[in-house]
Formats: C-alpha cells, structure tokens, sequence
C-alpha cells in the first residue's frame, strides 16, 4: 500500500467534518506520562471549540490525569474506500461550572453523545461527571489517498 496524495484541509472543510463527526480519542499528558480515551464531543464551529462530559471514580487514573492540569490532545478520524481523514487538536482543558454555561455551550454538550448502556463497577454516587472545553492551540487536518494496489 503506498501514499498517493497527502493534502492539507482547509479551515472550513475540517469544520465540516467535526461538526459531522461525534467520537475520538482524547489523549492527556503529565511529564512523560501518557493516558488515551475515547470519547464523545460537541463541537462549535464558530468558536472551534470542543465540549466533552467525563466520568471518573475518585480512584481512577482518569481523575488523577485530569486533577494535574495535562496538556491534551484530541484525535478525530476516520476511512473510508482508500481515503483517510484526520484531524488533531492540541490544548489544554478547561473545567466548566455547570453554572456557568451560556444556552450556546449548554446546546454543544448536548451534541456529545453518551453511551446507549452503561456499566459501572462502582455505584454511580461515586462518579463525577464534569464539564470540560477544549479550546485548541492547534488545529490540523489531513486527507491521505492510498493505493491499495501498490
């Protein structure tokens, strides 16, 4: 399999496929520490902000990363035929209030989807769901075509 063409995309077409798409893979980073999630978000294409609801027990890894402050990086991508999308947003997160949430914001975590079941091994007065944004430094986007063929 070998790279055909790589190219860039362009502010508004990696809008469009953030507005169209609603999981990735958030990445959080403390020293030379790395932890990666999949998650659900909601993104608004004006601000190119992205919302996220997350879940942790007081024990879990996910708490720990989140209480230290990480540098964070969220990947969104997907295939399809022979061409491949990506994009990747780097930033640090911001913990919301629910208080302090505009109707705008409060509409975006709505975009983020949750699970159709879910499975907790603790009791869910243990879990704290927060309210994060990602308000990224960077925002990149590549399209690659491969030849399958070769």
């Amino acid at each position: 399999m070998a790279i055909e063409q790589e190219t860039e995309m362009t502010d508004a077409e990696i809008d469009d496929f953030l507005s169209r798409h609603e999981t990735g893979v958030l990445s959080l980073a403390r020293t030379d520490e790395p932890y990666a999630i999949p998650i659900s978000y909601g993104y608004d294409d004006d601000k190119r902000d992205f919302y996220m609801r997350l879940v942790s027990t007081p024990e879990s890894e996910k708490r720990q990363f989140l209480e230290s402050s990480p540098a964070a990086r969220l990947v969104v991508y997907d295939e399809a035929d022979s061409s491949y999308r990506s994009i990747i947003a780097t930033g640090s997160l911001e913990s919301i209030e629910p208080s302090e949430l505009t109707p705008e914001e409060i509409a975006q975590y709505g975009e983020a989807k949750r699970p159709l079941f879910e499975l907790w091994a603790d009791g869910k007065e243990e879990l704290a769901i927060e309210l994060y944004r990602l308000e990224p430094a960077t925002l990149n986007g590549r399209r690659t075509t491969v030849d399958r063929q070769a």
